[in-house]
């Protein structure tokens, strides 16, 4: 049965639980998934982005690479914590804790990430969210959405999760890639 909504104090119990809890560290599949969000990626360098649930830091560390300046933010401060320690040699990372997309941060952005997080947010969520993105992403700019494809007990399939985001920015973003292997889907949008 899926949940209606994940409160960020599910994630504080997981962290509490486990430092990585998703395996980031340690999984052929989220390294697989990390080259293949890279490789998609249009542009060599983007000035600014925003990563929209970093966890413990470990994309977010490969990201940096291609970005003059990267906001990464999660709702869970033991995670930042981990994620502040990996980066720290990172001057052109910053951290946040942030509960998106009640929360957003305020400037505007390149490219936005939204990795394994947008089937946490039941559908007036997830509306709210395509508004917050609609309003910080630069025109031309990028977003990125990856998800598992398994089943879950969060508010939304992977499938399902993507389709509502591609639906409800279509007035300001088009799709320029979609990459479906067994376990994710990689989808690229560009803004207009």
């Amino acid at each position: 049965m899926r949940r209606t909504r994940i409160e960020p104090s599910y994630f504080d119990k997981l962290y509490a639980e486990a430092r990585d809890p998703w395996r980031f560290e340690s999984s052929a599949y989220e390294l697989a998934k990390y080259e293949a969000t890279l490789e998609a990626l249009p542009i060599p360098i983007y000035p600014s982005a925003l990563e929209v649930g970093c966890s413990i830091g470990v994309f977010t560390e490969r990201l940096a690479r291609r970005c003059g300046r990267l906001l990464a933010i999660d709702c869970a401060e033991q995670a930042l914590d981990s994620a502040r320690q990996r980066c720290a040699n990172l001057p052109n990372v910053e951290f946040a804790q942030i509960a998106a997309p009640e929360q957003w941060p305020a400037g505007s952005f390149d490219l936005v990430v939204l990795s394994e997080v947008v089937y946490y947010f039941a559908p007036a969520m997830l509306d709210l969210l395509v508004q917050r993105v609609k309003a910080s992403i630069r025109p031309g700019g990028h977003i990125i959405l990856v998800h598992w494809l398994g089943d879950t007990d969060y508010p939304l399939s992977g499938d399902d999760a993507v389709t509502a985001f591609l639906v409800a920015a279509q007035d300001f973003a088009s799709l320029r890639l979609q990459q479906r292997q067994i376990e994710y889907r990689l989808d690229l949008l560009q803004a207009r």
